[in-house]
């Protein structure tokens, strides 16, 4: 019975044995489809990253560079001062913007600009304008008054910002 037993195990690994070729094979299609996969999905993830896809940085975009108009010179006002006697303010100011196109209307419209702020300034109290935030709202006053003027002139506000560079009260 033992010979029995040993010769039905030598059938059935003879059997077994046309078929380990096959199964070494399909294990080894089977790797090298899935090694295929994974090279196809580096590529496309590199090629991507290059091309600005999906991969792509988020980093936030550089602003066009600052462009200044100096509306020179000076400005210089009266204030209203009932009580100490006649009082004056001097301001440099300068515009900001960032597109070429506004800043050629600014330059355009720099007579009216100034009326504007000519206006504005000697409007102002030295009580007013005796600290920080006095000051800060004088110049977004400022700033607001010019939008305003170039919106209604360009359609556009053209300037972004409103600096005073110099700034002295007698």
């Amino acid at each position: 019975m033992a010979v029995a037993a040993d010769k039905s195990r030598k059938s059935a690994d003879t059997k077994d044995a046309p078929g380990k070729p096959k199964r070494t094979v399909l294990v080894t299609a089977l790797i090298a489809l899935l090694a295929a996969g994974a090279a196809g999905g580096a590529v496309w993830y590199f090629t991507q990253a290059k091309e600005g896809g999906p991969a792509k940085s988020t980093a936030p975009a550089k602003p066009a560079p600052a462009q200044y108009y100096a509306l020179d010179p000076a400005f210089v006002v009266n204030m209203n001062s009932p009580i100490d006697g006649p009082r004056y303010l001097q301001v440099e100011v300068q515009l900001m913007t960032r597109d070429p196109i506004a800043l050629q209307a600014l330059e355009t419209h720099a007579p009216a600009i100034r009326a504007k702020l000519l206006m504005l300034f000697s409007q102002v109290s030295p009580e007013q304008i005796a600290d920080r935030p006095g000051k800060e709202k004088l110049q977004a006053s400022a700033l607001a008054e010019v939008q305003k003027l170039m919106t209604a002139e360009t359609g556009k506000k053209s300037a972004d910002d409103l600096l005073f560079t110099s700034f002295v009260t007698q």
